[in-house]
């Protein structure tokens, strides 16, 4: 009963004291608010491709970058390049995984798709990330259409540059999904 009563006036007294919790503004957030396309299509949304672009490109990335470090011993000194079957599996593999922490979060009045590999600029204090529904399906379709655009060997080649290289291939362009002028039609996706 003496801790929380201490612990209670602590916290009370924090609110009168300069610099304390009381000179904060209150820290709110609410979940992004979905349009019909976001909630229901079965395509990205075309303001959220390069977001899931860069995503797709990051996750080929990793799951590459990780075969080919097993490939690696001590005294093998060199970069080994991955069988055409192994690379072919490993791209398989990262457009079929669950996507999971990947969703969408408003900042800034602005929808965007967040999750490992994506910048995420400036922080907000504090933000709502929606996730699940219908965003992984929508990032493995992602990714399996770029699979079968570029194809494994481009996109492995790339990748073998960096994940620079990789993110260019897949989203720069003057097609690309990062490009000013990329096309924005239903049938994409």
């Amino acid at each position: 009963m003496r801790l929380s009563l201490t612990l209670t006036l602590l916290l009370l007294g924090a609110w009168g004291i300069p610099g304390g919790l009381g000179d904060r503004a209150p820290l709110t957030a609410t979940a992004p608010q979905l349009d019909d396309e976001e909630k229901y299509s079965a395509h990205m949304p075309a303001h959220l491709r390069c977001d899931a672009c860069r995503a797709v490109a990051y996750q080929m990335w990793q799951h590459l970058a990780k075969a080919e470090a097993k490939l690696h011993t001590r005294d093998s000194g060199g970069q080994q390049e991955l069988s055409e079957s192994v690379y072919t599996d490993i791209l398989d593999q990262s457009c079929s995984q669950t996507w999971q922490g990947y969703g969408v979060r408003e900042v800034n009045q602005v929808k965007r798709l967040t999750g490992p590999g994506l910048s995420k600029g400036p922080e907000p204090n504090i933000s709502v990330m929606i996730t699940g529904g219908p965003w992984p399906t929508r990032l493995s379709m992602t990714c399996l259409h770029y699979l079968g655009e570029f194809g494994e060997d481009q996109i492995y080649e790339a990748h073998q540059q960096g994940r620079e290289a990789l993110e260019a291939l897949l989203c720069g362009g003057p097609q690309g999904a990062c490009s000013e002028e990329a096309p924005v039609t239903k049938t994409e996706l």
